[in-house]
Formats: C-alpha cells, sequence, structure tokens
C-alpha cells in the first residue's frame, strides 16, 4: 500500500481551508479521497455519459421499468428486507433540512425522532456550503455545535436525546 504522503502528491485542494475545516481535510481523509477519485474516476465519466444516452431514450417517450431477469425475486412472497437499523425504526415525524449550523442546531432540538441533515436538494453545493456542512456535523454529533448570533444563543438541548441523524 502507498504511503499518505505519496498519495497526496499531485493533489490540489483549490477551496480556501480555513482551521476548521482541517478536522475534516486530514490527510488521511485527502489520501481517500484522491485514492477513490484515481480508483474510479474513469468508471464514473462512463456513467455520466450512459446518463446522458438514457435520458435521450427516456426523452423519446420510453420510459423506465422493471428488468425481466429480477421478476423471480419481484414475486418471491417469502423476499424481504433487512430491519432498519438503531434509530431508524419509527421515522414518522422526521426534519430534513441543509446543514448550516443554524440550521443544525434547529434541528436537533426539535421534537421529532430523525434529522435528515441534507447536502443535496436543500444545499447549494457550493465548497463553502459543503465544507462548512461537515464541520457543522463533525460537531453536532460531538455536542460542540453551539454559537452564539448577535443577541441570540443557539445551544443543543439537554433534556432528551437528540434526534438520530441521518446524512444525505
Amino acid at each position: 500500500m502507498a504511503s499518505i504522503e505519496s498519495t497526496l502528491e499531485g493533489v490540489q485542494v483549490f477551496g480556501r481551508i480555513e482551521t476548521s475545516h482541517k478536522t475534516i481535510l486530514t490527510k488521511d481523509a485527502i489520501a481517500f479521497i484522491a485514492n477513490l477519485h484515481r480508483s474510479f474516476n474513469t468508471r464514473r465519466k462512463e456513467l455520466l455519459q450512459r446518463r446522458v444516452a438514457r435520458q435521450a431514450v427516456i426523452d423519446r417517450g420510453i420510459l423506465p421499468d422493471f428488468l425481466p431477469e429480477t421478476k423471480h425475486i419481484r414475486d418471491d412472497t417469502t423476499w424481504q428486507g433487512t430491519s432498519p437499523g438503531p434509530g431508524l425504526e419509527d421515522r414518522r415525524v422526521e426534519i430534513t433540512g441543509p446543514t448550516d449550523r443554524k440550521m443544525v442546531v434547529n434541528a436537533l432540538n426539535s421534537n421529532v425522532w430523525t434529522y435528515m441533515a441534507d447536502f443535496e436538494d436543500s444545499n447549494a453545493p457550493s465548497w463553502e456550503n459543503m465544507i462548512n456542512g461537515q464541520v457543522n456535523l463533525y460537531d453536532a454529533i460531538r455536542r460542540q455545535v453551539d454559537f452564539k448570533l448577535k443577541d441570540k444563543e443557539y445551544k443543543l438541548r439537554t433534556d432528551r436525546k437528540l434526534p438520530t441523524l441521518i446524512v444525505r
């Protein structure tokens, strides 16, 4: 296995890296991402091209359907998925929102069972939003996400268990 230093050769991070970001962008984390990129970038590009081709088929009115070779699974009445993991058994009361610090505190303080921290639909995917969202979740699971904005303090509740955190 290659050393971290050799894995990091040629890697450049173009976004601004603040002190708080260094808890996320460790050498090990950057090396992990570099390895993922080097291992799967060709396949990723192929899949993106296939997506364009598939969209052209859909645009012609041919909609997706189940694969015929998986029909036996759909027809098997004994097949079932595994039970949800701890904290995910009951998601009747859930909040989904972006990962800015204020939202993270407010969502974790709300009377819900799960909070889906959203790096997708409710988040503009800028460098700042993505990396600060990671920092905010890192701090939240360590209960170090409290902050003050003007005259208002945002603190995690201590009177009950926090909702299960789901990240997408």
